[in-house]
């Protein structure tokens, strides 16, 4: 059989027509349809949009903590319009369900706090007094009751925070202590643009009448002074700046015949931050001695090593405490008792004040 008689099969020629048709409506690449670029761009403004003014107050609030200078200054200028809108709008709720729903933690830093803890009621065991000495001639300062308790005010930032909330603890427990706490994260005395800690004392001092004002911040103070002029940290101006206001602010705590015990910063972990928290602690040293009814406790002593340095562990009663946290900065709850330990004693025993 000649090539010319050889049959062909229907089916062969059935698929052959059906690939040629197939290849023919298949579209060449440059004829498919993408996305135009701005389009794409502008949905990437738009998402970031969003993201900006939902968030506009928690990156506003970490602008004003930032160091002093032209960064700053114009990251303020964009943020404050945007997250006043924000406030007004009340935008914060949706943002704090959609955290709620997601389990997020929703504490932003820099937050407040402010607690008032009353001594709870309970029996005192009572105290052997000195002969002919009786209960009504003892001074309500020295020897608190469930009736007429000892009202200490505590303040800080976040490192004062980690001291006062198991310092409140342990006066309250006493039964004859009413113990305030006022406290708020990343705060000082160089940023009052920021958070103005005299305004806030002198709140206190009008709520609370403290007989006893302890007071523990200065971590977030090594920066400089917002100006104009700013004041650059580490030069004799800032020095004389600050040295006057912590002596400023300590004697508006005594101003309403309160005691101020006044708690240094511990050492830090990295080296640079602790010099810088070195020369704010002999600042405030400095101011303590000045002012009259200021008693300056060093916290290094307590959560120091035998040199008085950084260390995240030390032996108590033959066991090794953890009493910093990993950050190097802050104080573990175990290291808090400790601190919360020598205040007691400090008022026990430089303000011959009887606690059960």
């Amino acid at each position: 059989m000649s090539d010319e008689d050889v049959p062909i099969d229907d089916e062969d020629v059935s698929e052959s027509d059906e690939a040629v048709d197939s290849s023919s409506q298949r579209k060449p690449l440059s004829d498919r349809k993408n996305a135009p670029w701005f389009r794409v761009v502008a949905l990437m403004l738009a998402a970031f949009g969003i993201w900006l003014f939902l968030d506009s107050t928690t990156l506003e609030h970490n602008a004003q903590v930032s160091p002093v200078g032209t960064r700053r200054t114009v990251a303020l200028s964009i943020l404050r319009p945007i997250a006043a809108t924000s406030r007004f709008l009340q935008v914060s709720r949706i943002e704090s369900a959609a955290n709620g729903l997601l389990g997020r933690n929703t504490t932003v830093s820099g937050g407040s706090t402010l607690v008032i803890v009353s001594p709870p009621k309970r029996t005192v065991p009572a105290t052997t007094l000195p002969k002919g000495v009786t209960t009504t001639t003892l001074n309500p300062l020295t020897h608190p009751s469930s009736a007429t308790p000892l009202r200490v005010l505590i303040l800080g930032d976040s490192l004062g925070l980690d001291l006062g909330g198991s310092l409140q603890n342990v006066l309250a427990n006493t039964g004859v202590v009413t113990a305030t706490l006022d406290g708020k994260e990343s705060t000082g005395l160089t940023r009052p643009d920021y958070f103005n800690w005299p305004a806030e004392l002198s709140n206190g001092l009008a709520a609370s009448h403290p007989q006893v004002v302890v007071s523990m911040m200065g971590s977030n103070d090594p920066q400089d002074f917002p100006g104009p002029p700013d004041i650059p940290y580490g030069t004799p101006q800032w020095n004389q700046i600050y040295e006057q206001k912590a002596t400023e602010f300590m004697q508006l705590a005594t101003s309403t015949g309160a005691t101020l015990i006044w708690v240094s910063i511990p050492p830090m972990q990295d080296p640079e931050l602790n010099a810088r928290i070195a020369t704010v602690n002999t600042l405030q040293h400095q101011a303590a001695v000045k002012v009259k009814n200021v008693i300056y406790v060093s916290s290094g002593t307590t959560l120091g090593n035998q040199q008085g340095n950084f260390t995240p562990f030390l032996s108590v009663n033959g066991q090794n405490i953890n009493v910093r946290t990993p950050d190097g900065i802050h104080i573990t709850p175990d290291g808090s008792t400790l601190l919360s330990d020598a205040v007691l004693q400090t008022m026990k025993t430089q303000m011959g004040i009887f606690l059960p």
